[in-house]
């Protein structure tokens, strides 16, 4: 199966938001995150809009042509803007879940290395089109990234999305936990070393 992918535009923004709050509504770190229900949905679109508009802008978000599926990555090395949810955006948005929200960073963070890398932030995909359209989006930025010679970087909340990466020639590590909340599985997949066009 092959998938139209293409780089999503600034205009992109809400749709890209609304699929993202769709998928995680449905992940098992959500109502960790947010265990009121109502709340749910309205706290992640808050966030995940001002995260999503900064990716656009300063990382790489990939879309399915159909809207099926949506990847979302950033690059870390000395070029890189610096991002991540803070303080000041987890309390004005996320109210009483804030303090969750810092523990899951704070649970990534404690993973990610300081070395250049490249980090998969979001991938989600609609109900009913299964993990095809995900591998032709992990297939379409790992050409990119495979350029630099960077490691790419993940954190999965579910054994379909580790055995996933798994098949991306990701490597598992021992899973994170958060306090009282469900499991993280972190992943490495190694920088491809870039090759010289000159011979020797």
């Amino acid at each position: 199966m092959t998938t139209s992918v293409r780089r999503a535009r600034p205009a992109d923004g809400p749709a890209v938001t609304a699929l993202l709050v769709d998928a995680l509504s449905r992940d098992p770190i959500a109502e960790w995150l947010v265990p009121d229900a109502g709340d749910r949905a309205d706290v992640l679109h808050r966030l995940l809009a001002v995260d999503v508009d900064h990716a656009i802008e300063t990382g790489h978000v990939d879309v399915a042509g159909d809207w099926s599926a949506v990847a979302v990555w950033r690059r870390h090395d000395l070029d890189a803007q610096r991002w991540t949810l803070g303080d000041y955006h987890l309390t004005t948005f996320a109210g009483q879940a804030a303090p969750r929200f810092g523990e899951l960073n704070a649970a990534m963070g404690s993973y990610r290395s300081d070395a250049p890398h490249h980090w998969r932030s979001w991938l989600a995909v609609q109900p009913g089109y299964g993990w095809p359209v995900a591998d032709e989006l992990l297939r379409q930025h790992h050409r990119v990234v495979d350029r630099t010679g960077h490691p790419v970087y993940a954190v999965v909340t579910t054994e379909a999305a580790r055995d996933l990466l798994c098949q991306h020639s990701y490597r598992p590590d021992l899973p994170l936990h958060l306090p009282s909340g469900p499991r993280l599985w972190p992943l490495t997949r190694a920088g491809r070393p870039i090759r010289s066009s000159c011979s020797g």
